[in-house]
């Protein structure tokens, strides 16, 4: 594998791997309040202004708001994670942006949602002094039907079912450059890009069997627990992405597994029981040689020595963030505890609306000061839908379980422009800024 996929990715689309600092977007730049160095990102935006740039002047934008402030004339050979210690995941924001809905959409097919996601790297906010933001990716494997296409807005098209021990997910690779750069370097010059911006990365995977379909060359098989080839396989299509550079993986129903509260399951299918978990969270580790992973867990709440024995660093809350004092009443609670700690929910992938603008605010405020001490801070769980506000009759959930094209002349810029909220989402990200901007520092 090649170290350098940035100057790959930049070669497969016919660009020069020298770097020139891109202006345009100066009078948008945010920066955090109170460090030495200022953290820098885009804000005050609609999230087409980012998607409709070239990839290359993509790139030269995230060099441009490097953290320290030097530029680089050509990526850098060897970019490492920003390093919080093997528990950062006790303490990080966890943002879901789905790399699926951003994807370029032409007629009736989807591809490139990785890069597209890189385009909007600039706009994240970096992490903290003391803790770390990490994007967490909705798709990454094949999801079962409709791989690669998208479809009307009222046909499902559902995230939640995915293939394993194949490609990566066709909706978000670019295949048009397959010749030039590998599915897996796109993916690591992602990773690669998100580290210098100074991001930790994740990616979002399920564990109901049903929901799961293990790919051979001479034809599928349902996922079953009891298959010990089929747990081997989905360890290290873990082990795979974590040497790619992901370092957290967000576990869909991990609440239920080994049968616990199942009369709340909603997934289809059986779940692994409790020492297969530690077992596989175990070698995921071990296999990659990393200790920092952060395995974080949906709902992973209640009986939480549970979770952290069986390997989780976090998981979501029913606690959303409406009330400040609740959430510093809990941070005090946890504050002993530097390996795991249930996190406030600001949205989560179920949500259908019904949040107002100033409700997300104040929730956002919550999840990123309420504490006494900001060593004991909460970790956090947001959407696109927090940071991108979506446009007003569509929401998360929609976006998980279909993937419409929102553009009306069949076009990928017409779909950027529609997806999302126009001048109030801008007013909205801008509002966001101001908050993170508060925050980095402390």
């Amino acid at each position: 594998m090649n170290n350098n996929c940035v100057n790959l990715l930049l070669k497969a689309f016919n660009k020069d791997t020298a770097l020139f600092k891109n202006c345009d977007f100066d009078e948008k730049i945010y920066k955090s309040i109170g460090c030495s160095v200022s953290k820098k990102w885009i804000a005050n935006i609609v999230p087409s202004e980012l998607l409709n740039l070239d990839i290359k002047k993509s790139i030269d934008l995230i060099m441009t708001i490097s953290e320290g402030g030097m530029f680089y004339d050509v990526f850098p050979d060897i970019i490492n994670t920003p390093d919080y210690g093997d528990n950062w995941g006790r303490f990080a924001n966890y943002i879901e942006l789905n790399n699926r809905a951003i994807a370029k959409m032409t007629n009736d097919r989807c591809c490139c949602g990785i890069i597209n996601l890189i385009k909007l790297l600039p706009a994240i906010p970096p992490s903290a002094k003391h803790w770390a933001n990490c994007i967490i990716i909705s798709q990454i494997f094949p999801n079962i039907y409709g791989d690669g296409y998208n479809k009307p807005v009222n046909d499902e098209n559902s995230i939640y079912g995915i293939k394993i021990n194949t490609i990566y997910s066709e909706n978000i690779i670019s295949n048009d450059i397959i010749d030039k750069i590998s599915q897996e370097n796109q993916l690591k010059a992602f990773c690669d890009l998100a580290h210098f911006r100074g991001l930790k990365v994740g990616f979002r995977t399920v564990i109901s069997a049903d929901q799961i379909k293990v790919v051979y060359d001479s034809g599928e098989e349902n996922f079953n627990w009891d298959n010990q080839n089929h747990v081997e396989i989905y360890i290290n299509e873990a082990v795979k992405l974590m040497n790619l550079g992901f370092e957290a993986m967000f576990i869909d129903s991990a609440k239920h597994i080994g049968g616990y509260d199942c009369k709340n399951y909603t997934g289809v299918g059986a779940l692994p029981s409790y020492p297969q978990m530690q077992y596989i969270l175990y070698e995921i580790r071990r296999r990659s040689s990393k200790t920092n992973i952060s395995f974080v867990g949906e709902k992973s709440t209640g009986d939480f020595s549970r979770y952290q024995n069986m390997g989780l660093n976090s998981g979501t809350d029913y606690i959303t963030g409406d009330n400040f004092n609740e959430v510093k009443a809990l941070s005090d609670k946890f504050k002993y505890n530097r390996i795991y700690a249930p996190g406030v929910e600001i949205e989560n992938d179920n949500y259908e609306g019904g949040i107002t603008y100033e409700q997300r605010l104040n929730r956002i405020n919550t999840a990123l000061f309420a504490y006494t001490y900001s060593s004991d801070k909460l970790p956090s769980f947001m959407q696109t839908n927090d940071i991108f506000p979506l446009r007003y009759d569509t929401s998360t959930h929609q976006i998980m379980m279909k993937n419409p094209s929102y553009s009306t002349d069949g076009l990928a810029y017409s779909h950027y422009e529609n997806l999302f909220a126009k001048d109030d989402g801008r007013q909205y990200n801008a509002k966001v800024a101001e908050l993170f901007a508060r925050a980095l520092c402390i």
